[in-house]
């Protein structure tokens, strides 16, 4: 999610794995997945660079139209709605992980704040 809204605000860099993920792909076991280390690394290698383009970003740049086909009359396909989206794909996403540890029995999903994190 995040190096596609990094995309959308002008950030050109690509998802290493984005051939495994974009657009939700679904799971598909013949593929070699990335380890949680590359993907903590690659995701803390995007998220201060789209938070500062967030940062930068101008109302007027956020209004600005982004069709992304959900054709519903009343939700402006804009770049902020797009945001939007992005935001509560990753806590959806969030909540499948914590369905997921409960299924397998894992431990439940942890929200520790990493105080030296700056985005």
């Amino acid at each position: 999610m995040r190096y596609g809204l990094g995309w959308v605000l002008g950030l050109r860099d690509e998802d290493p794995n984005g051939e495994l993920f974009f657009q939700g792909k679904a799971l598909d076991e013949s593929f070699k997945y990335p380890g949680l280390e590359e993907l903590e690394k690659n995701f803390h290698d995007i998220s201060p660079k789209v938070y500062q383009k967030l940062l930068e970003a101008t109302d007027e740049e956020l209004d600005e139209i982004f069709q992304i086909g959900m054709n519903i009359p009343f939700v402006p396909e804009t770049k902020l709605n797009f945001a939007g989206m992005c935001i509560g794909r990753e806590d959806y996403l969030c909540g499948q992980i914590g369905l997921m540890r409960k299924i397998l029995d894992y431990p439940g999903m942890k929200y520790d704040v990493d105080e030296n994190l700056k985005y």
